[in-house]
């Protein structure tokens, strides 16, 4: 079952639209989902939909609802793709991760106090590091994150477990910083970083040109079973 519900933000000068799919049963957790460049479009819907036919229900706010409201992108469109690479310039960041804080509250809330994790893409994997060092979700994931390494001054602040998957050929972070984000990532205890040869940035989107499917199909394993352990 899937809906759109809305939520405030921290301060309540404001609130945003978020989907959520809700498991057949009572959920084991909740995890909220952070967009790509693109929006809460079909493949973030999918995601969330995905993490519920698991038994999690699953929420993923419009995070760019300050810019313009309800924002859906086709990568696989040129102009599109150009157009998200434009919305991330104009994001605030800081406010993106204060509207996930928003959105862990409203969806542990949602699973009576139960625990809430949280999985990013893109932009959202980046996010989903910050939100590890900024807020008290029980365990994150990043998918292809950008920027991370210039995140490592906040690595002490992480206290729940974070899984990272990192293709090895993105075109977005080089390797240099890869091997930035192995120094000091990867002798935290709280840390997982698993790296996919040959792999490019996206290549685990549900829909669309970027997929590559075995290594899609492998993370995602990966990401079920940390979640399973740290979530239920």
């Amino acid at each position: 079952m899937t809906k759109t519900i809305s939520i405030d933000t921290l301060d309540h000068d404001g609130s945003f639209s978020a989907y959520v799919a809700e498991p057949a049963g009572t959920p084991r957790a909740a995890i909220v989902v952070i967009q790509e460049i693109f929006g809460v479009n079909a493949g973030i819907r999918r995601k969330c939909d995905r993490l519920a036919e698991d038994g999690y229900l699953a929420v993923a706010p419009d995070l760019f609802w300050r810019i313009e409201p309800g924002i859906i992108l086709d990568p696989d469109i040129k102009t599109e793709f150009e157009r998200g690479l434009g919305l991330f310039g104009e994001f605030d960041q800081q406010l993106g991760v204060a509207d996930i804080e928003a959105t862990i509250r409203a969806a542990r809330a949602l699973v009576n106090g139960g625990k809430v994790g949280a999985v990013g893409y893109c932009l959202g994997g980046r996010l989903a590091f910050m939100t590890a060092t900024r807020t008290d979700v029980d365990a994150s994931v990043g998918y292809y994150g950008v920027g991370i390494d210039g995140l490592l001054g906040e690595k002490h602040a992480i206290a729940h477990p974070v899984l990272l998957h990192v293709p090895q050929e993105d075109h977005f972070v080089d390797k240099a910083a890869q091997a930035r984000m192995h120094e000091g990532l990867g002798d935290h205890p709280k840390v997982t970083l698993y790296d996919y040869p040959g792999e490019d940035h996206g290549f685990a989107t549900e829909v669309g040109q970027r997929r590559s499917a075995a290594a899609a199909d492998l993370a995602d394993r990966r990401s079920a079973a940390f979640f399973a352990e740290h979530l239920g």
